[in-house]
């Protein structure tokens, strides 16, 4: 079938709206996934990509004829491929591979958004799902999920986007051209109209795009905002905050095991070279305090980590603990011995937050 004389309108506004939302949000996001410090506008484009993806699957049910799933042809794979190579067939519609790739792609995109959701939540206490965040040794395989559906989805993209390019500059058809102005030439008038229902879907999906970018601009809001709670350590322990904060920063208990903090209090007449012996009631009260709140009474991924690379929890260094050296790799030694850092065990330079128990709110400036 060759192309038509007829100007037909088959993708409605809403629909090449959300096209532009779908590609720019993944991309964006995809790229974004790379810088640690850019990591909420990762979030912020893929949020944006999740909410293009909902409405363009409810859009497949209710939609105009040549959009909606029921319209797709499923069928006839192999032979609209072998027709690459004669007299290619041109659909008005989706095409038996446009079809296929656009139901992997969305199927691909919401278990990528929603993953990514779920991620950002155990990661950085924050987002809609943040109350998962001390159950990170259940769901870190979330991790590997969103990772995997991101890089298929891509390559399907990719492989879609190929196919429309051949489509175009090889058989010399329209259907990309109508991706943006939305009309195709056809034999007949295939013009598509939308009711009432349709039309005002259209104007909230494209309203909902447009609102969600906005919105999640402001950091105060309930899809993506910190759910993290300042500690004031000197209310739950005034001792150990006095004690420990006189003579330097205080360190989260979390930061270290159990077992590293007793070996630390047994020994402080020779604490990193200093003598910060106290009184045996001092010790205790402060001991009992650190064990209490140690990295295995929380759930979250660092407390996980730091388990995780603690050697036998002899280790009281905590910038010697692996995870700490992991998460610091990318940092210049010149960094630590800048005079407003002065030494990697000056969390506080870079961590602003840390005293009260957060570690998520860095200054990226700082560290390049």
């Amino acid at each position: 079938m060759g192309l038509g004389v007829i100007k037909s309108y088959i993708w409605s506004f809403a629909a090449r709206f959300s096209h532009i939302a779908l590609i720019l949000g993944f991309a964006i996001s995809y790229l974004l996934s790379e810088f640690d410090d850019l990591l909420y506008f990762h979030a912020t484009f893929g949020v944006v990509f999740g909410v293009a993806i909902i409405f363009r699957i409810i859009w497949g049910f209710i939609g105009t004829k040549h959009s909606k799933f029921s319209d797709f042809k499923f069928y006839g794979l192999m032979a609209y491929f072998r027709s690459f190579f004669g007299k290619k067939e041109k659909f008005i519609g989706h095409n038996p591979a446009s079809s296929i790739a656009i139901i992997i792609m969305l199927s691909l995109g919401f278990v990528c958004a929603v993953s990514g959701l779920m991620l950002y939540a155990i990661d950085k206490n924050s987002g809609i799902f943040a109350f998962l965040y001390d159950s990170y040794s259940e769901l870190k395989f979330v991790k590997s999920i969103h990772e995997v559906s991101a890089n298929l989805l891509l390559i399907v993209a990719i492989t879609h986007i190929c196919g429309a390019l051949i489509d175009k500059l090889i058989h010399k058809n329209d259907a990309l051209n109508s991706m943006i102005t939305g009309y195709k030439l056809t034999k007949n008038d295939e013009s598509v109209r939308a009711n009432l229902t349709q039309k005002i879907f259209c104007l909230v999906w494209i309203l909902a795009i447009i609102a969600t970018f906005l919105y999640i601009l402001n950091r105060d809001n309930f899809i993506l905002k910190s759910h993290a709670l300042k500690v004031d350590y000197s209310s739950q322990n005034a001792v150990f905050a006095k004690e420990c904060g006189s003579c330097h920063m205080l360190y989260p208990p979390f930061l270290l095991p159990k077992k590293s903090w007793e070996i630390m209090m047994s020994g402080l007449e020779n604490h990193f070279g200093t003598d910060a012996s106290i009184d045996d009631d001092t010790n205790k009260n402060i001991l009992n305090f650190l064990v209490a709140n140690s990295a295995q009474t929380r759930g979250d991924k660092t407390a996980f980590s730091i388990l995780k690379y603690a050697k036998n929890d002899q280790n009281i260094a905590i910038t010697q603990n692996e995870y700490w050296i992991k998460k610091h790799r990318k940092i210049d030694e010149k960094v630590f011995l800048r005079k407003d850092v002065k030494s990697k065990a000056n969390c506080v330079a870079c961590h602003k937050e840390i005293e009260n128990g957060i570690i998520g709110l860095i200054d990226y400036e700082k560290i390049k």
